[in-house]
């Protein structure tokens, strides 16, 4: 396996620029691993920038290590050889710190299955000195670490820029008084926003909701999520560019972070709170440079089209003769100029949210578009001769009946009548492609005291639309699985009991069925249940600067 691995690492290694190759003498060595595939995981901006950031850092050698394929693991098991890391083919128990960037909640389980072949205790408390300092961060972890509170001895809770360096400075003065493995968690403890799950135990009532969380003496009842005040200190761009990522070499450079517009869905306002813009000024360098290495750039950002300057920056980089794409295009932000630049920076199909096919839930979700906005976008990009259209749309949202489940098949053939005109006019007929998925609750938004649509009735909403669209030529409708939205409904909001369900699904091989008749836990408790409003979350020790009165508000005006 070690020569099947070696072989592989080299190949990637080849068809990258800008990895790092550090010599490992007297420095503190840590791996960033993505629990996904490399491919997923070298997609991701924040696990590229956190690996920059590492290496930065005279004193550290940051490498790389991800799930391995299939095929892999499986050989991994019969040959009962431990995982590597990608730069120098090292075990991971060689590090003295694994460092788990998690964006997705169905990743858990594989943080389990990587653990479990690096050879390393899976639970936190089975962990001793000498062994790795299991460390996590990541967006799902600082919206809901608690279903793996107990695989993880450590979290960085926020964004990870200016608390990473604080990280590693009071881990290296403390390693340099000879601290063990307890005195460098306490030296830890004292940053803000890391959480140590251990001092912190929530406590059951009879009906199985969380009637209290208990706080080891000198640790904070809340723990404050961080922020980077400054974004322009820290460049976010794509540290390693390489062939073998859904984005190919293209550079992806974040624009700004977090959302303005506060969606009752979506987590981004609460979690990247305050908005910030990175300086035009700023972005521009950044675009140059890059632009000179060759390549296209996709600027990102959860509200990038919300960017103040954003046709200014489109310009600039029009004008150097390259490229762009942007991550998506806010209906009510499109302009004719936007429209243009688009089509001048080779963008060749726009993504686009209407989220819910009629009015009356946009209002619902506070979107913030009305049906007006989405045709008038459509039609300035069909003017500038960009015919290829995704749209997003969600399922399963509070109030939702069946005719608003058919108003997204009549929005998207009205959207396609609106095509056909411009396709006799060019000769060109574009595609339209939808993404349906069910709504899963997230924790703070105005949502997270709702339950998940039964699956059942996802799939025959999921069925409504495709049969809707069935006989429409250059559509295509493409849809989550419904029972993967369940289990990421379980994890995104369950508590710290949900850990025993993981570590059942990894004991079975992956078997979700069978992990839930072996634990005495009720995952319908998790998922189907509307939650009360005085009912503690298991987040609710998280500081996200936004009040749980106000999100509750929010929600009551939605319902009404």
């Amino acid at each position: 396996m070690s020569d099947r691995f070696a072989r592989r690492a080299r190949k990637l290694l080849r068809s990258e620029q800008g990895a790092v190759r550090k010599e490992w003498g007297g420095r503190v060595p840590v791996c960033l691993i993505y629990p996904n595939r490399y491919e997923v995981g070298m997609s991701n901006l924040g696990f590229q920038t956190i690996y920059g950031l590492l290496n930065d850092q005279p004193q550290v050698v940051c490498e790389r290590a991800f799930l391995p394929a299939a095929e892999d693991l499986e050989v991994l098991r019969r040959e009962s050889t431990p995982i590597l890391s990608l730069e120098s083919q090292r075990p991971l128990t060689d590090f003295e710190i694994l460092a788990f960037s998690i964006s997705f909640e169905n990743d858990f389980i594989n943080i389990l299955t990587i653990l479990h072949h690096a050879r390393i205790p899976l639970e936190s408390s089975a962990r001793r000195g000498g062994e790795p300092l299991v460390v996590a961060g990541g967006v799902a972890t600082f919206l809901n670490p608690e279903p793996v509170a107990d695989f993880i001895d450590i979290f960085l809770l926020g964004e990870g820029e200016e608390a990473l360096l604080e990280f590693m400075e009071t881990y290296l003065d403390a390693r340099g008084t000879g601290a063990d493995r307890e005195d460098l968690l306490h030296a830890l403890s004292t940053l803000e926003g890391v959480y140590l799950p251990r001092y912190y135990q929530p406590i059951y009532g009879p009906a199985g909701k969380i009637r209290e969380i208990s706080v080891h003496a000198g640790f904070p009842e809340r723990i404050k999520r961080r922020f980077v005040r400054d974004l322009d200190r820290f460049p976010t761009i794509s540290v390693v560019r390489t062939p073998n990522t859904e984005f190919g070499r293209m550079t992806l450079i974040e624009v700004n972070r977090g959302c303005p517009r506060s969606c009752l869905f979506c987590c981004a306002s609460s979690l990247y709170r305050p908005y910030r813009n990175r300086s035009l000024e700023n972005l521009s360098r950044t675009a140059r440079e890059e632009i000179q290495r060759g390549g296209r750039l996709g600027l990102t950002g959860a509200a990038v089209s919300d960017y103040p300057d954003l046709e200014a920056l489109c310009d600039l980089i029009v004008g150097l003769v390259a490229r762009f794409s942007l991550a998506s295009v806010r209906l009510d932000n499109l302009t004719p100029k936007l429209g243009r630049l688009l089509k001048m920076g080779g963008v060749r199909t726009v993504t686009m949210a209407p989220e819910a096919g009629s009015e009356r839930l946009r209002a619902v979700l506070q979107k913030g578009i009305e049906e007006n906005d989405i045709f008038q976008a459509v039609e300035i990009l069909l003017e500038n001769g960009l015919f290829s259209f995704r749209l997003y749309f969600l399922i399963g949202i509070p109030s939702e009946t069946d005719e608003d489940v058919e108003a997204i098949v009549q929005l998207t053939r009205r959207i396609k009548h609106r095509m056909l005109r411009w396709a006799r006019r060019s000769r060109r007929l574009g595609r339209l492609t939808l993404s349906v998925n069910g709504l899963v609750p997230k924790p703070s938004t105005p949502f997270q005291w709702v339950s998940f649509e039964d699956v059942g009735n996802l799939r025959r909403k999921f069925k409504i639309i495709g049969n809707g669209l069935r006989r429409e030529a250059n559509i295509e409708v493409t849809h989550d699985v419904p029972k993967w939205s369940y289990i990421q409904s379980l994890l995104s909001r369950g508590d710290r009991r949900v850990g025993r369900i993981l570590l059942a699904v990894h004991q079975s091989g992956g078997d979700w069925k069978r992990a839930f008749r072996q634990v005495d836990i009720n995952p319908d408790f998790y998922v189907y249940r509307e939650r009360d409003r005085e009912e503690i979350f298991p987040w609710d020790f998280i500081d996200h600067g936004v009040s749980k009165d106000r999100l509750w508000e929010r929600y009551e005006r939605a319902v009404r």
